[in-house]
């Protein structure tokens, strides 16, 4: 049996990454933040949302013991913040400042992997921070990747549909050539080794474009050459796979599909066990709790759920985490716009945003949604909120409501491909995607000289005002 325990709302652009450690579940968003989330009853720390990429987040990852939460960007760059308070300790930048789409801690923290655009992938020292190889993969983008259960081996995946099995001297061991057509997507390890008189062996899940999870035996005897072995093809999705993960003790491996659903099979057996259909887009992350029988599921619908497998007793009964979660749809997430909400729906709002202290100040001074929208820095300080933490946190929950509402409605085209946000000045590049100008402007600054889109090379810097969008988009802002 599996039961939806709650549904998480906080992030305003798409969901592209969630990750446990054994106390907390993270996840990021094309909208450029992280959230942290307190496992005991997953409500939001006082430090979330985290900020400080430039572009969307496409994966976070925790270290072994979870003290260290790390997350990568389009903006060539992995940021590594403390999980206790939220503070950025370091700062890791590709070498040639390529998009990292993907990064993986090794099973015990001592190196972390980023892949790139460009076909690289760059391999650090995660205790000291220093950058120990960059070295080419593959010709196209690297999109998947993981360490091996012994952190002496770790595999890539491309847009062109490769596995590969490295050496952490980035020294090719073996290739699985076309193993997902189209391309793959995600690939996740079981944290356990199999050790057979002189045989070591793990396995491996990859899911594609194909439409299809597939999981593999990796195993090397002593002396001999690795091999990777098809042990099961399983294609209950209808649409391509985007993601997968095993569970911590390797039995359950769970996958996310286009097709809106979520699967959870007996890896072992390759048996479908449940089909979750709880989403209405794209599922483009999984995770499994590595202490609690939990499922995180993130979508393209901005949502995550958390789900609980079997009927064992849980810290929190799930009826009751259910109304803490879910419970009403509350005024935040309501088509209402926020200038007609009622000092009520204003104080319910606080309430769901965990700024229960402050409702006794807003009901004093009769704030309602008007005032609530045009509350700034000043503004708040006249109201008595005293703590400068406080204040920040409530003005950046006003602006990603604010953003929350302006933009949910906004048909893809209208968003930059960069930002996620709606274009302002549309022009169109030398790869004929339409870009906000000064994010595309800022990129090529960056000595960025291929297309955010396609990793090509761009072969002229010339930006084309895109009118035609501009006006577009202009008539469906003054019909809302």
């Amino acid at each position: 049996m599996v039961s939806l325990i709650c549904t998480l709302r906080h992030h305003t652009d798409e969901l592209s990454c969630c990750a446990f450690s054994p106390s907390l579940l993270a996840t990021c968003s094309a909208d450029k933040t992280l959230r942290v989330y307190n496992t005991a009853d997953f409500s939001e720390l006082p430090f979330s949302p985290l900020s400080g990429h430039g572009y969307g987040v496409h994966c976070c990852c925790f270290s072994s013991c979870g003290s260290h939460l790390l997350s990568c960007s389009t903006d060539g760059s992995i940021i590594v913040w403390r999980s206790d308070t939220g503070e950025a300790t370091a700062l890791l930048e590709h070498p040639a400042r390529s998009p990292l789409r993907v990064c993986a801690l090794a099973h015990d923290s001592s190196l972390l992997l980023a892949g790139a655009c460009d076909g690289t992938v760059a391999l650090w020292d995660f205790s000291c921070k220093t950058l120990r190889r960059c070295s080419a993969v593959s010709e196209a983008s690297v999109v998947a990747c993981c360490f091996s259960p012994c952190g002496q081996y770790f595999l890539t995946g491309c847009t062109h549909g490769d596995l590969k099995l490295w050496d952490v001297d980035i020294s090719l061991l073996h290739a699985e050539k076309d193993a997902h057509d189209l391309g793959v997507t995600c690939c996740s390890s079981t944290p356990q080794l199999k050790v057979d008189g002189c045989c070591v062996e793990f396995r491996l899940a990859s899911c594609g474009q194909d439409s299809q999870l597939k999981i593999w035996i990796v195993s090397q005897r002593e002396g001999a050459a690795c091999i990777m072995k098809l042990l099961h093809t399983l294609t209950t999705h209808s649409a391509p796979v985007l993601s997968c993960a095993f569970s911590s003790d390797g039995d359950l491996v769970v996958s996310g599909s286009v097709d809106k659903s979520v699967a959870i099979y007996d890896a072992n057996l390759g048996i479908l066990l449940y089909t979750l259909k709880q989403h209405n887009r794209y599922v483009t992350a999984v995770a499994l709790s590595p202490t609690m029988p939990w499922i995180a599921t993130g979508s393209m619908d901005r949502t995550v759920n958390v789900w609980k497998i079997g009927d064992g007793d849980s810290r929190t009964a799930p009826e009751s985490r259910q109304t803490v979660c879910q419970g009403r749809k509350l005024p935040g997430h309501s088509r209402l716009p926020v200038a007609d909400w009622s000092e009520e729906d204003v104080q319910s709002w606080l309430c769901e945003e965990g700024l229960e202290e402050l409702v006794c100040n807003f009901k004093a001074n009769n704030i309602d949604g008007l005032e609530l929208s045009q509350l700034n820095k000043e503004t708040a300080a006249e109201l008595g909120i005293e703590s400068v933490g406080l204040r920040g946190r409530l003005l950046r929950k006003i602006e990603a409501l604010k953003s929350e509402q302006s933009g949910s409605e906004a048909p893809d085209e209208f968003l930059c491909p960069i930002t996620r946000e709606l274009m302002k000045d549309p022009v169109i590049a030398a790869d004929g995607y339409s870009y906000e100008r000064e994010s595309i402007e800022s990129w090529i600054r960056g000595k960025n000289k291929t297309s955010p889109m396609t990793n090509l090379p761009l072969q002229t810097t010339l930006l084309t005002p895109n009118r035609s969008l501009k006006m577009a988009i202009t008539r469906w802002k003054s019909s809302q």
